[in-house]
C-alpha cells in the first residue's frame, strides 16, 4: 500500500505542478497580449498625431523663414542707405 499512495502523491506533486504551469502560461499569454495592445495603441496614436505635426513643423518653417526673410531685408536696406545707394525717395 506504501506504493500505492507514493504513487498518488507523485500524481498530485505532477498535477499540481502542471496547473502552476498553465497559471503561469495564462498570466505570460495576458501580459504579452496587453503589451501588445498598449504597443498597438501607441502606435496608432502617434500615427493620428502625425499630421498635426507636420502641420505644426511646416508653420514653424514658414514663420521663421518670413522672419529671417525680413531682418535679412532690413540689414540690406540699412547697408543701402550707409552706402547711399539706397533707391527710397526721401
Amino acid at each position: 500500500m506504501s506504493s500505492a499512495k507514493q504513487n498518488l502523491k507523485e500524481g498530485q506533486s505532477q498535477g499540481k505542478g502542471e496547473a502552476m504551469a498553465d497559471e503561469w502560461m495564462q498570466s505570460t499569454k495576458d501580459t504579452a497580449n496587453a503589451a501588445m495592445d498598449k504597443t498597438a495603441d501607441a502606435a496608432q496614436s502617434a500615427k493620428n498625431s502625425a499630421p498635426e505635426n507636420k502641420e505644426q513643423a511646416a508653420g514653424f518653417l514658414q514663420q521663421t523663414g518670413d522672419q529671417v526673410k525680413g531682418m535679412a531685408q532690413g540689414a540690406m536696406d540699412t547697408v543701402k542707405s550707409t552706402l547711399g545707394v539706397s533707391h527710397d525717395k526721401q
